[in-house]
């Protein structure tokens, strides 16, 4: 662990072997002669491994100048306090819709606890407020120079409505947080990640092609890594995207069901579908990343919406 990967001239991602699974959650660290910039950090839980990707690369936490957050999910933004307090000269960059429930995550807690209950001390370890003073507010489009580095900023909401992507011209490199799906480092699969509250596939949809209208060579997902061919990759998602809907919609039709059991449906045949594709094994990680019966339960609530806006 602590081993890093390398991308670009200036570039490198970790595998943060989430509570020591491999292939989860992947940061991103671009650096320069003044130092290193973070892309989605992961849990506190994962400190220690993102600590040791640092030293191998040469840098330590007060080399730390900048956190940049693709949105605030705790699986992406769940250390960015805990690292204020072992960097105190870095700036946290976050959209505007994000950036009250960094400085005050109580709600962000709240809403967590709800899904995940007895799992978020396992899984999240502590979340820490962000200093307001450290928090640099991104509108719908932004452009930073960091440890060297143009980067261009978008809002890209669908899967969050506070997601940001991030983009390095220089290298061709796109970093798009969840909005490219989650795929394995087998790389044979994309699905796409969709927990309540926020999923809107119009939304999606269009931050779709704000990202393609960079004209990435590269889309770094932090579940996980680099994925080339930006286009073909964006097209299995929806293709993913478009099925999965299916399935939502019709459970919805299905007036025996109660929604705890229209989840379980749901959950199963997606399992059912990836491991034919891949296998058992592979599907039971790609739950690690992306838990389907939350997934249900965000489409659930974007096509009732749509039924009953």
């Amino acid at each position: 662990m602590g081993t890093v990967i390398p991308l670009a001239a200036g570039v490198d991602y970790a595998d943060l072997h989430f509570v020591g699974h491999p292939g989860i959650i992947a940061t991103a660290l671009i650096h320069g002669v003044d130092g290193v910039a973070i892309v989605d950090p992961g849990p506190a839980t994962a400190l220690p491994v993102l600590e040791e990707a640092l030293k191998t690369r040469g840098f330590g936490w007060r080399d730390v100048r900048a956190i940049l957050l693709t949105h605030i999910h705790l699986d992406h933004a769940g250390a960015t306090g805990s690292i204020l307090a072992l960097a105190p000269q870095a700036t946290v960059h976050v959209h505007e819709r994000g950036a009250a429930h960094l400085i005050d995550p109580s709600k962000l807690l709240a809403s967590a606890s709800r899904l995940y209950q007895a799992d978020m001390e396992r899984l999240w370890g502590d979340v820490l407020p962000v200093p307001a003073a450290h928090v640099r507010i991104l509108g719908d489009s932004d452009h930073l120079t960091i440890a060297g580095h143009a980067i261009h900023a978008a809002w890209t909401p669908g899967h969050a409505w506070h997601h940001v992507s991030y983009f390095l011209p220089a290298s061709g490199i796109a970093f798009v947080g969840d909005t490219a799906g989650i795929c394995r480092p087998s790389g044979r699969l994309i699905i796409p990640p969709t927990p309540p509250p926020d999923i809107d596939l119009d939304a999606w949809r269009s931050s779709t092609e704000t990202i393609l209208a960079w004209n990435p060579e590269t889309l770094f997902l932090t579940h996980f890594g680099p994925a080339p061919a930006p286009r073909v990759h964006f097209q299995a998602l929806w293709q993913q995207l478009d099925s999965w809907s299916l399935k939502v919609r019709a459970s919805l039709a299905r007036q025996d069901l109660e929604d705890h059991e229209r989840s379980q449906q749901f959950v199963d045949d997606v399992m059912a579908d990836i491991a034919r594709v891949t296998s058992s094994e592979e599907a039971q990680s790609y739950a690690r990343a992306g838990r389907f019966d939350f997934s249900w339960t965000g489409l659930a609530r974007y096509w009732r919406k749509q039924q009953h806006p």
